[in-house]
């Protein structure tokens, strides 16, 4: 069954000001590991989920500067509260499976949403504590396991590249934005490198 996959972000001595810097960083990191950073949208939510935005926009493909992290970020934390939640979504491009009448999967690489929260001390009661300062949701865990086919060596090999690329992100977050620790989870609770090893014994 699949399960969605974050990455909480924890950073020393952290402070509100702090907070939009956090977002760029981690923001810039997966320009760093060949994708785009830019925005592709961006809402801020007051108090907590259940609430309706009070900041949202969608930017168009030809935005391209407004669409930076750091313009995407000033213009959306510009009224920094401690209560709220700053969400900022970008694409990464994953290697997917497409089965059409029972042949072998062909692969290609699509486009897969990835959401980057800014936390606010205040909001939700708190959650950063849990969820972190900042937090990667890096959407179902799907592209990285693909169980819902009999996998042959070449399908591994696709997946191991998606590994590699949530791996190479992971690190360079680890290496380049100051965090203090970080958890990868999921809402299960299942650890995906376990999943994972069990998944690739699999392979027919």
């Amino acid at each position: 069954m699949a399960d969605r996959l974050y990455l909480s972000l924890w950073f020393p001595n952290f402070r509100l000001p702090a907070l939009a810097p956090a977002i760029v960083s981690v923001l810039k990191q997966f320009g760093g590991a060949g994708h785009s950073p830019r925005v592709h949208a961006a809402a801020a939510y007051p108090i907590s989920w259940n609430e309706a935005p009070v900041y949202q926009r969608i930017y168009e493909e030809d935005e391209v500067q407004e669409s930076a992290p750091e313009r995407a970020v000033a213009e959306a934390t510009e009224l920094l509260h401690d209560d709220f939640a700053y969400e900022f979504e970008l694409r990464w491009d994953l290697w997917v499976a497409e089965t059409v009448g029972g042949l072998d999967p062909t692969w290609k690489q699509e486009p897969a949403v990835v959401r980057v929260v800014g936390f606010g001390p205040q909001f939700d009661e708190g959650a950063y504590e849990q969820n972190g300062q900042v937090r990667v949701d890096f959407g179902l865990d799907t592209p990285f396991l693909l169980e819902e086919i009999d996998l042959d060596q070449v399908d591994a090999e696709y997946i191991k590249r998606n590994v590699q690329k949530l791996v190479e992100v992971t690190n360079l977050i680890q290496e380049n934005c100051g965090i203090s620790s970080r958890l990868l989870w999921s809402d299960s609770g299942e650890n995906l490198a376990q999943k994972l090893i069990a998944r690739l014994q699999r392979v027919n």
